[in-house]
């Protein structure tokens, strides 16, 4: 496990943030995230959504110190400064859905060297909320989950779903699969969206933040997806909204603004969580980890209380 480039300058995190990189069982590089916290009572697994990265979480691990938990987040393959799977390495690309798992696998065995031995906690956000719902039907080791805005859904018009199958359908079979998806682009999304139309989060300072990322470190960015992404997204959704949920309890958090992944979905999906809990939060948008320092207080403090349940551990007071 080698050291890897970590952005100090950009991340605003618990100092002592660092980075490995991690070979999977495919041969593919992903990069590893580490915000160490002497005396933690726990680590937070952090799975980001599509087109994020490690340093983008500086400010969430930071929030979870300060709760007593230590933060691991990761780069995926495709994304972030992890191998690039497509041709061109500007898209968000992977062959398979299933691929991610075996960077949940390689990260899952990384975790002794980096002498993390306490308990463990799922926190996933958008396309990482795929990535951990099927992690924990395959017993990802974790005493409680939490997810933001999890894209066990898109948020489609109901005309354009079928379309999106089809073409999708058609790219993988005509051997275009890593063209870029219908009405994406190759550039970062922070970058070409206006704060007053983008749809991740409605606080200027926190957008600014995302900016400030993307234009100091461009390396870190992705645009769009490609049509095979596309595909295998759909496949897995699909997939897992025929499966049940897990035992593990969970809470969730959906933005009353959400445009990007299914709210119908979500809610879907909670209705029939045994020990889940769905939290609505009004006037928030996709990134609810990234919305007004009110928002982000309520996310963080109910993540805490959530996880220290189950350690039997109560908020002082």
């Amino acid at each position: 496990m080698d050291q890897a480039p970590f952005y100090s300058d950009v991340d605003d995190g618990p100092a002592g943030g660092r980075a490995f990189w991690l070979t999977t069982a495919d041969g593919v590089r992903i990069r590893l995230g580490d915000w160490p916290l002497e005396g933690a009572k726990g680590t937070v697994l952090l799975f980001p959504g599509r087109t994020e990265y490690v340093e983008k979480y500086g400010r969430a691990a930071r929030d979870f110190a300060a709760h007593g938990y230590r933060t691991l987040a990761i780069d995926w393959r495709g994304q972030g400064l992890a191998d690039r799977v497509a041709g061109d390495p500007a898209l968000g690309h992977v062959a398979k859905f299933s691929d991610y798992q075996k960077d949940v696998d390689t990260v899952l065995a990384a975790l002794p060297k980096l002498g993390i031995e306490g308990p463990l906690f799922l926190l996933a956000h958008s396309m990482g909320g795929a990535i951990g719902l099927r992690a924990l039907h395959r017993k990802l080791p974790v005493k409680a989950a939490a997810f933001t805005a999890p894209m066990w859904g898109l948020h489609l018009p109901l005309l354009i779903k079928p379309v999106a199958w089809m073409l999708s359908s058609a790219s993988e079979y005509l051997g275009r699969g890593e063209t870029l998806a219908p009405g994406t682009n190759a550039d970062a999304y922070v970058l070409h969206e206006l704060f007053a139309a983008n749809k991740l989060t409605s606080d200027s300072g926190m957008y600014d933040y995302m900016q400030t990322q993307a234009r100091a470190h461009p390396d870190l960015n992705i645009g769009g997806p490609t049509m095979t992404w596309l595909h295998e997204a759909l496949v897995e959704m699909r997939r897992l909204n025929g499966m049940p949920s897990p035992a593990t309890p969970c809470v969730t958090f959906l933005g009353g603004d959400e445009a990007i992944v299914s709210p119908q979905s979500i809610r879907s999906r909670m209705v029939r969580w045994p020990q889940g809990h769905l939290e609505l939060v009004e006037g928030a948008r996709h990134e609810v980890m990234m919305e007004s320092p009110q928002v982000r207080a309520f996310c963080f403090e109910t993540c805490a209380a959530h996880f220290n349940a189950q350690l039997g551990t109560r908020k002082p007071g």
